[in-house]
């Protein structure tokens, strides 16, 4: 096995054997602009959410996880049916990002990420719906969350831990204003409509891996605690290296609102080009969920060519299984012919 594998092998979490290192670790399943992906499981079906490309609210299905088409608008044959069609009165349109579902009693809350339209910053809003593929409403005059003076809020992650409490996780966006970036977390209130308690600090910036960018995290229960998953880096291509420095990293944590540790290890998943393995670029935007009687990632990462050039500025949407062994385990991914990897 050649010596970048073994070292792909241990930065990702990855247990390979030669079999697997001659394939392609990771490819597509849905190969449309779906970036900062979001994924839940409804009545056997598979709804995946990401950030505006055309509609507010972009959504795709699939009952394998492998095929996805995008949801159709049932009044308009051919058109993909927005989400979240009408926008809260202080968003302004065409910044609708990294969207993220929760079932809260009877009805789905949907956390997004929008442009305040007077203060020119992002922040954070909750829209409500009777079902998972909306329509999604919010008539709120602010935001659910917004830190105006740490550069904005972004990055919504709803968490309910297994006494049914409720917490969420999000960034401040000092990044867009020259300062640290950081992921907070806070209690909410049963209904999830609003937050509960002070904010605490449980991630910043404070790694040479992580570009001065902490963002996407994704809270979740593992044997003997939690852990924390997230983003980092620039998220772009970057021409100088020919791959995206964007990668993802953990936490563990000792409990719902920390303290937070992170991993020696990070990152466990970041870009490559190797002509064993294939290419990969700029994978991030994680999230965690379960179905069909297993757990899985989702994540995002440039569209490429062949060649491991940019193929168009597209960012795809990848799903793989994922364990926990005392530290995040990235299965190779799931292929388009159904079979894994």
């Amino acid at each position: 096995m050649p010596l970048f594998t073994k070292l792909l092998a241990a930065a990702a979490g990855l247990t390979l054997t030669a079999a697997v290192a001659a394939q392609t670790l990771f490819e597509p399943v849905y190969e449309e602009n779906f970036p900062d992906p979001f994924v839940i499981e409804h009545q056997g079906e598979f709804i995946a959410y990401s950030t505006n490309a055309g509609e507010n609210l972009p959504m795709a299905t699939s009952r394998n996880l492998v095929d996805w088409k995008a949801v159709e608008d049932p009044a308009r044959p051919g058109k993909r049916l927005d989400g979240m069609p009408t926008l809260a009165p202080w968003v302004k349109p065409g910044f609708t990002w990294a969207p993220e579902v929760m079932k809260i009693g009877k009805r789905w809350l949907l956390y997004y990420t929008a442009n305040h339209r007077k203060r020119d910053v992002q922040c954070i809003g909750v829209a409500v719906a009777d079902n998972p593929k909306g329509p999604f409403r919010d008539s709120s005059e602010a935001p659910f969350v917004c830190q105006f003076e740490l550069g904005g809020t972004i990055d919504a992650n709803p968490f309910r831990d297994t006494d049914g409490k409720l917490y969420m996780y999000y960034k401040s966006d000092g990044n867009r204003i020259g300062k640290n970036t950081i992921i907070w977390g806070q209690p909410m209130a049963a209904d999830g409509m609003s937050l509960t308690g002070a904010p605490v600090e449980l991630l910043r910036d404070d790694a040479k891996w992580e570009m001065r960018v902490v963002e996407a995290p994704s809270m979740i229960r593992v044997p003997g605690g939690y852990a924390m998953l997230y983003s980092a880096g620039y998220y772009g291509w970057n021409p100088e290296d020919r791959l995206s420095p964007y990668a993802m990293g953990y936490a563990t944590c000792s409990g719902p609102l920390g303290p937070c540790k992170d991993a020696t290890e990070n990152p466990i998943l970041r870009s490559y080009n190797d002509k064993e393995i294939g290419c990969l670029s700029g994978p991030g935007h994680q999230t965690i969920f379960r179905g069909q009687g297993g757990t899985f990632i989702a994540f995002h990462a440039w569209a490429k060519t062949g060649g491991c050039r940019k193929a168009a500025d597209k960012r795809y949407l990848y799903v793989a299984p994922f364990g926990w062994d005392g530290k995040p385990q990235i299965a190779p991914g799931l292929r388009k012919n159904g079979e894994r990897g």
